[in-house]
């Protein structure tokens, strides 16, 4: 009961900090079309700082390395498989219909990153590697997201490319932490006044992922109608379908694999987070299924509240 006390708490406080983001559209002190850009300041400032952050947490081994790797070869298949199975299905109704596309990539993807890593550390306080395995995830779903994902969302195979590949804030932040995570030099204040203030810099820029990344949420409610959020089929298949479904399956894999016990409950909790914000940030920056993925988003993140903790239960 510890593990679903802690989620509801920390799913509760996540969903507070939605809050002044929909009362600032509300009484205009932020217009709608400036949403896009701070999803844009979330990808690209305050996500690489978390990736900083996570992997100066961590202390290499030769064990936590080999797991890493097992992690992201895991998470990368799965999602590959569910992506390719929910394309399949609706493949002939893509074309003409933009949630069809939204739905598909919708059932997978999930905020592992934005909300996982708080949730993770509540969690297991006493393990530094929950957050790595955060960046594992977070890798594998940008290496998507910036190519197969993008290329489904716009039906343009020029995303499918090596240069999306290696050129994302995602895969850059990460080449970047490898030396320091490897050598296992620190970014502190035991190596200095000036890293100490670098590491400050570090912690509260990725720190501030989950509040801005839920500000945008709060933002994008505040401009759509209520009821927009229950009356689509689509949104509550994509939220079942990924909230409970995808995790599910996971765990069952990861429990027939006998994978290692801190990997498995890491990349569980993950999984059963709700609808990956990003979603919602493509659909900003490429300009196709804002409101359909901002519904998706949305119900996924206020049915959290009760699938998340349900789900902890399993722990």
């Amino acid at each position: 009961m510890t593990e679903f006390k802690t989620t509801l708490i920390m799913v509760g406080i996540m969903l507070a900090y939605a809050v002044p983001g929909f009362i600032l559209i509300k009484v205009k002190a932020v217009k709608s079309d400036h949403i896009a850009s701070f999803s844009k300041v979330l990808l690209f400032v305050c996500q690489p700082a978390l990736t900083l952050y996570s992997f100066n947490k961590a202390d290499f081994t030769k064990e936590l390395g080999v797991n890493l790797l097992i992690f992201l070869g895991i998470i990368t298949l799965v999602q590959l498989i569910f992506i390719g199975v929910f394309y399949l299905i609706f493949r002939k109704k893509m074309a003409g219909d933009v949630r069809y596309r939204i739905t598909t990539i919708s059932t997978t993807l999930s905020n592992c990153s934005f909300l996982g890593v708080p949730l993770l550390e509540a969690i297991f306080p006493d393990s530094p590697n929950v957050a790595v395995y955060s960046m594992m995830y977070f890798l594998s779903m940008s290496l998507l997201g910036w190519t197969l994902v993008s290329a489904i969302i716009t039906r343009d195979k020029k995303y499918i490319s090596v240069k999306k590949i290696i050129l994302n804030p995602a895969t850059l932040s990460i080449a970047v932490s490898l030396p320091f995570f490897f050598t296992g030099f620190k970014i502190s204040s035991d190596n200095g006044q000036l890293l100490g203030q670098v590491e400050n810099m570090i912690n509260i820029l990725g720190k501030m992922t989950t509040p801005i990344c839920m500000l945008v949420m709060g933002m994008r409610l505040a401009t759509i109608k209520f009821k927009s959020l229950f009356n689509n089929w689509m949104q509550y298949f994509a939220v079942a379908i990924n909230q409970v479904v995808f995790p599910l399956c996971v765990l069952g894999l990861l429990t027939l694999l006998r994978v290692d016990e801190e990997l498995k409950w890491c990349m569980f909790v993950m999984c059963s987070c709700p609808v990956a914000a990003v979603v919602q940030n493509y659909a900003e920056i490429l300009g196709e299924g804002q409101d359909i993925s901002a519904n998706m988003v949305l119900l996924g993140t206020l049915t959290s509240i009760v699938t998340l903790p349900l789900m902890a239960l399993l722990i």
